[in-house]
């Protein structure tokens, strides 16, 4: 591995402090869920998702008291005096997969930092998934890497080659309106595809895509946290990655005809 990342301050804040959120969710109990719907029927949150970020917040201001927090569970925590730089954090990233006790679930963890124009560019991220037993990390110009946590191994992520046998992965939200939207678009796609899954984690979603394990990822609807740490490490890993212009919008990597990624109509 590139010693450029490996001691980079924010690529090693960032795996820190998804490890210590990946350490909670590893203690899985379902007898203590304490198990409620957020949005919607099905859109769950538990106290792992809280206990997971409270440990991934307190791990950052170890090191990096002044930056800025935003997560999923809690408000944004923004410091008298910040130092430009922003984490984004998904505690629990596929909090069905979670309860319903389906391997892909992670802790994700993405930093961004504050331009002088006023625009923010990710600068580091890191996703762990502890039944999977895996890590992935990147670093902006730094490249993207996975670590199998059982062996130690290290590999740099180069992202999917094209063929003519792609597969692609997409999610659906809770909305029944915008799941027959999702179903619309998927169908204009599948001739460019032969097979789809559906993970059930975005993070990892665009993890796999970095890999190659999947050949694209679209999904609409996606929130920052869900993508904060992903999209960079799919960038890394060399992939053409799209966030969200827009909330709701189209968050997509890899291979992917973007022009058949339609707008609901008003």
């Amino acid at each position: 591995m590139d010693k450029a990342i490996s001691h980079d301050p924010l690529v090693m804040v960032a795996r820190r402090a998804a490890a210590a959120g990946a350490e909670i969710l590893a203690r899985r109990d379902e007898s203590q869920f304490n198990l409620s719907d957020k949005s919607a029927a099905g859109d769950w949150v538990t106290d792992f998702d809280r206990a997971s970020e409270e440990a991934i917040r307190a791990t950052i201001l170890t090191s990096r008291p002044s930056d800025e927090l935003t997560g999923e569970e809690f408000p944004s925590a923004k410091p008298a005096h910040p130092s430009g730089v922003r984490w984004s954090i998904d505690p629990l990233d596929g909090t069905t997969n979670f309860v319903r006790n389906i391997a892909y679930y992670c802790s994700s963890v993405g930093a961004c930092q504050l331009e002088e124009d006023g625009t923010e560019t990710w600068v580091a991220a890191a996703i762990v998934a502890p039944a999977l037993q895996v890590e992935y990390f990147a670093g902006k110009a730094l490249g993207a890497w996975k670590h199998d946590l059982r062996t130690g191994k290290m590999t740099q992520l180069t992202g999917p080659t094209p063929s003519e046998a792609k597969i692609l992965g997409t999610g659906f939200g809770y909305d029944a309106q915008r799941r027959q939207f999702q179903a619309r678009v998927l169908e204009g796609m599948l001739e460019d595809y032969v097979n789809v899954r559906r993970i059930g984690s975005a993070a990892l979603d665009l993890c796999l895509v970095a890999e190659g394990a999947l050949d694209a990822y679209a999904e609409y609807g996606t929130q920052e946290y869900d993508w904060a740490a992903g999209a960079l490490i799919a960038e890394e890993a060399g992939c053409l990655v799209g966030r969200p212009a827009t909330n709701p919008g189209w968050q997509y990597a890899g291979l992917v005809d973007t022009a058949k990624l339609s707008e609901p109509e008003n």
